[in-house]
Parts: structure tokens; C-alpha cells; sequence
């Protein structure tokens, strides 16, 4: 059977070290590719995701045993990140003109390269998205939170993550024409 986060966090707070390796093993490729993903290229994102994990040493205590853990992991996180951006003052937004077309002969590209040029879109595409719908998205896709779940990490109510959901995929979609060929 296998151990759940709110357990393994419970025998870290009790001083159980090895506890907290699981965790850590089991949310460091998401929790780097959401704090990655949410941070603007200028920003040191390895040095964000370690700061993380600090963050959930020093805030053990403060962890509540009835709170579920990667709510309060992601929380973490973004506001690490959102400080991060606050401090930069970098806020992006999708120009759908800055975001390169494939080219009119796609169909003569290998499927290979048609994907690996979609994926780069994509990812041009993601960092384009203000942080709010980028950080929401992320979120989804990267953490599998659900919307209560994301409104509790980033401060806002359900319908509002419904709303930046909407628009962030409304953006990606747009961004993306031509990829589901």
C-alpha cells in the first residue's frame, strides 16, 4: 500500500528524514517543470526550485495535519515564483503575431519535426501567457489540481480559475493552429 503525502508529511514533521526523501522523490519532476514553466527565462528557475524545498523544511511546522500536502507544496511555489516575478516586474502576454506560424509546407515536414515545432510553440506560447493563466494552467496539467485546489494555492475563487483556464486555453489553441493536422 502505498503511503499518502499527508502521511509522509506528518513522519517528517515527527523527524522522520526518510519521509521527506519520498516526498521529494515523488513531486521534484512536477514541482520543477511547474516552477520552470511558470518562470520567465531570466529568472535562475533551479535556483526557485530549490528554494522550494527549503521553504517546505523551514515551514514543517506550520504544515496542518488536516490540510492536504501538494495544495500546500504548489502554494509554495507560486508564490516563490510569483514573488520572483513581482520583483522583476515581468509580466508576459500572448502576441499571437510574435508566435511563429508552421510553415506552409508542414505536410512535407516529418512528423518528428512537425511535433518538436509544435512543442516549441507551445512552450513559446506558455511563457507568453500572463502569469495568472499560465500559473492556473500549470497547475492542471503539471500537478493534476483540481480547481478548488488550485484557487486555495493561488488566492482566488473557483470560477476565477475556471475563467483563466478558459482564456489560457483559448490562447494555447489559437497559438497552436495547424498543430492537429
Amino acid at each position: 500500500m502505498t503511503t499518502s503525502d499527508e502521511q509522509l508529511m506528518a513522519r517528517y514533521c515527527d523527524g522522520d528524514g526518510a519521509a521527506f526523501d519520498a516526498l521529494y522523490r515523488r513531486h521534484r519532476g512536477p514541482v520543477f517543470r511547474y516552477v520552470q514553466r511558470l518562470a520567465t527565462a531570466d529568472m535562475d528557475a533551479e535556483a526557485l526550485y530549490q528554494d522550494v524545498w527549503m521553504r517546505v523544511i523551514e515551514a514543517r511546522r506550520q504544515w496542518r495535519r488536516d490540510r492536504r500536502f501538494k495544495p500546500w507544496l504548489y502554494r509554495i511555489a507560486h508564490n516563490l515564483v510569483v514573488d520572483a516575478l513581482r520583483r522583476e516586474r515581468h509580466v508576459g502576454h500572448v502576441d499571437a503575431d510574435s508566435v511563429a506560424t508552421l510553415p506552409s509546407t508542414a505536410h512535407d515536414l516529418d512528423i518528428a519535426q512537425l511535433l518538436r515545432d509544435c512543442v516549441e510553440r507551445l512552450l513559446a506560447l506558455l511563457g507568453r501567457l500572463p502569469e495568472a493563466q499560465r500559473s492556473a494552467f500549470l497547475l492542471q496539467q503539471e500537478a493534476g489540481l483540481s480547481l478548488a485546489q488550485i484557487g486555495d494555492v493561488t488566492g482566488v475563487a473557483r470560477e476565477t480559475v475556471k475563467s483563466r483556464l478558459r482564456y489560457a486555453l483559448r490562447r494555447l489553441r489559437d497559438g497552436l493552429e495547424g498543430c492537429d493536422e
